[in-house]
């Protein structure tokens, strides 16, 4: 079992910063994956950026550029900076983990196993 805790959303104004933080509750072992999804009311959860277990990125294309995913094995820890926010970036922003889960399952939230509880993003224009 993974736990994931994330931390870091916020209220920003549009074209501001955030930094998320995701902390595993154990040493992911080589072959996870992790990656962050987000949802909206009404919506399904959708991809945002995910990294595997060889180090690959793969972004949502409404994020590239602006977005970036990255992961600090010694602290357990996955981050997402996001850069010239957007009100349509406002979401619940989840954390997930899965064993082997190829980096490329973003538009697959049903294939990740491992999830926290969410933190707010609201990004006002």
């Amino acid at each position: 079992q993974v736990q994931l805790v994330e931390s870091g959303g916020g209220s920003v104004q549009s074209g501001g910063s955030l930094r998320l933080a995701c902390a595993a509750s154990r040493s992911s072992s080589s072959r996870y994956s992790m990656g962050w999804f987000r949802q909206t009311p009404g919506k399904g959860r959708e991809g945002v950026a995910t990294i595997d277990s060889t180090g690959s990125t793969y972004y949502a294309d409404s994020v590239k550029g602006r977005f970036t995913i990255s992961k600090y094995n010694a602290e357990n820890t996955l981050y997402l900076q996001m850069n010239l926010l957007k009100p349509e970036d406002t979401a619940i922003y989840y954390c997930a983990a899965g064993y082997d889960t190829p980096g490329y399952f973003l538009d697959r939230p049903y294939m990740w196993a491992y999830w926290g509880q969410g933190t707010q993003v609201t990004v006002s224009s």
